[in-house]
């Protein structure tokens, strides 16, 4: 059986690290930022997946790292995954185009056979007699590598590849491979009205080499503040967006499981700071002057 293997967010675009680790420190900011997907909401045993992402830049220089923690429950599987790794950034173009690389090294575990609440339509017999599936509670752990290239132009443009599971290994307890996965993305801005009104364009293509998803994104950003848009992922869904720096997502499933899916849900969190230094002001007094 094949199937998805990383997680899906639909508000991918508000933090690229998410999908390429490239794009790590490319800002001046710290950057922390959270997203919780309920998916499919009314079915039994739906995905649900929380993440947790950071990225800082080490003062001036090239190097920048980023960080990610995400857990997952899939029925009765539990996945968590947590990934570390530095970008670096080399000195901008003519233009002011800056290209970073960035490497990820990631720490996967999967549990399997702790949530016994959800079960085939023909009851737990036929999971216990199925090989491929444990009897009790069993766990593995393994490790992979994740590569990202990710070019930004100021606010006008960016785009990136990267791919994740380089090593494609496996948990030899479950008979299950990492598959490596490609991601292709890119978006452009539009100044309407200077930044009081900015048309903001993204894409993301997702594929293994066996099945492809491509998510298409445009919206509206107003006062550097509020912005809200529309997303189309085509045989899939269509996610309706509102921001301040807060975010919610409401997928509308157009696909076959339309009728037994209440459509995804998905709420984004970010915070963005600036470490400075205050200089020291050096105060000189004259004895002719008290």
């Amino acid at each position: 059986m094949n199937a998805q293997q990383d997680p899906q967010f639909t508000q991918w675009f508000m933090d690229p690290v998410v999908s390429n680790i490239a794009a790590a420190g490319q800002s001046n900011l710290t950057n922390i930022s959270a997203i919780y997907r309920q998916q499919w909401a009314s079915m039994d045993g739906r995905p649900e997946t929380t993440l947790l992402n950071f990225d800082t830049r080490f003062g001036e220089g090239p190097v920048g790292l980023g960080g990610q923690v995400y857990q997952e429950t899939i029925g009765n599987e539990n996945n968590t995954m947590i990934k570390i790794g530095p970008s670096f950034t080399f000195n901008p173009n003519s233009s002011g185009t800056k290209i970073s690389g960035g490497i990820g090294f990631t720490f996967l575990n999967k549990k399997i056979g702790d949530n016994y609440a959800w079960f085939p339509p023909d009851g737990q017999e036929s999971i216990s007699s199925d090989p491929a599936i444990p009897n009790g509670v069993t766990s593995g752990l393994t490790f992979d590598l994740d590569f990202g290239l990710f070019m930004r132009n100021s606010d006008k443009y960016y785009a990136g590849i990267s791919s994740t599971s380089l090593i494609q290994s496996a948990f030899t307890d479950f008979g299950i491979t990492r598959t490596r996965h490609y991601y292709i993305m890119g978006g452009y801005n539009f100044a309407i009205s200077g930044d009081a009104l900015v048309l903001r364009t993204n894409f993301l293509t997702k594929t293994d080499l066996a099945a492809t998803a491509i998510d298409f994104n445009i919206n509206a950003l107003i006062n550097d503040m509020f912005w809200a848009g529309l997303s189309y992922r085509p045989g899939d869904a269509v996610a309706s967006e509102q921001f301040l720096r807060i975010g919610y997502s409401y997928d509308v499933t157009t696909s076959e499981l339309q009728t037994y899916s209440a459509g995804s849900h998905e709420i984004f969190l970010s915070y963005g700071f600036m470490f400075k230094t205050t200089p020291i002001l050096n105060k000189y007094a004259n004895p002719r002057f008290l």
